[in-house]
């Protein structure tokens, strides 16, 4: 089942706006202003991802609310940045490409890794997440739920192959050679 929108707080909409336009090739579609609960006031933004799922930012104006939060989905956490991230489809491996390149383009580096099973690519939005494209590159199988069902319960299976292939393209390399 497809979501709705996912929603997070911003500290700078201007450098979000951006990044999730340009970089991210999603098109701003709606704002929402209107008061917070607690007396505030707030913008919150829609972005159009693609089939029919959005993606949201709130730009908070409420004294009652810390005004110096954390906005990165795993630093606020507590974890290192790649835990928690954002992954969005790519529908084939040219357009896995095609992003990669949009993001070079736009001055951010790109980490590629094919984990055998698919095939990502990652960057870091304005906020200090991550952000992923991926495309599932080989069929789920029996074993493969056998598996992780397996591993819900313990945690004395043998590790996963690692990945087949990792590199980082850089976008000052990718900017000096064009």
């Amino acid at each position: 089942m497809p979501y709705h929108h996912l929603a997070l707080a911003v500290q700078d909409m201007q450098a979000i706006h951006t990044f999730y336009e340009e970089a991210m090739g999603f098109r701003l579609v709606k704002v929402v202003i209107g008061k917070t609960p607690e007396e505030g006031w707030a913008k919150h933004f829609f972005y159009d991802t693609g089939g029919g799922e959005l993606m949201a930012f709130w730009e908070l104006h409420d004294e009652s609310l810390p005004q110096d939060f954390p906005t990165g989905l795993a630093r606020a956490a507590g974890l290192p940045e790649w835990v928690n991230h954002l992954a969005f489809d790519a529908s084939d491996l040219d357009d896995l490409e095609a992003r990669a390149l949009r993001w070079l383009e736009n001055g951010h580096d790109v980490m590629e890794i094919d984990h055998g099973w698919c095939r990502s690519i990652y960057t870091m939005d304005p906020n200090g997440t991550m952000v992923e494209f991926c495309i599932t590159t080989a069929p789920f199988t029996e074993e493969d739920r056998a598996r992780a069902l397996a591993a819900v319960k313990q945690d004395d299976l043998a590790f996963s192959d690692p990945a087949a292939s990792m590199r980082v393209r850089k976008a000052a390399d990718y900017t000096r050679d064009r």
